[in-house]
């Protein structure tokens, strides 16, 4: 699951992907992945294929919030959930430093 979504990010060029393991520290969900698009067209596109990816391995997409503000997009699939957002967004937001506690996994193999 956490595979599929990273690579289904990077193959519609998502930036800055990185995987957050918070298992230890929430309640919420085992992995958190957080990347940003450029643009509206760019995030709607990130997610599209993440859900695609996703079906196609049976995974259920539990819920997906904020498709319609395109800043901000939250895909939860039960153990893991993906934050897409766009640029600007992202570093208002800085989840990555609300999340500073949780270990970082790496993901080198599964990008290009």
């Amino acid at each position: 699951m956490l595979e599929i979504a990273v690579k289904a990010a990077d193959s519609k060029r998502a930036e800055d992907i990185m995987v957050l393991e918070v298992k230890e520290i929430s309640l919420l969900a085992d992995y958190f992945v957080i990347c940003s698009g450029n643009s509206e067209r760019q995030i709607n596109a990130i997610v599209e294929e993440i859900i695609e990816k996703e079906e196609e391995q049976e995974v259920e997409v539990k819920r997906v919030e904020g498709k319609d503000g395109g800043k901000w997009v939250l895909i939860d699939l039960g153990d893991v959930i993906i934050h897409v957002f766009h640029t600007t967004e992202r570093s208002f937001y800085n989840l990555e430093k609300l999340w500073s506690d949780a270990p970082l996994v790496s993901i080198n193999e599964w990008v290009s």
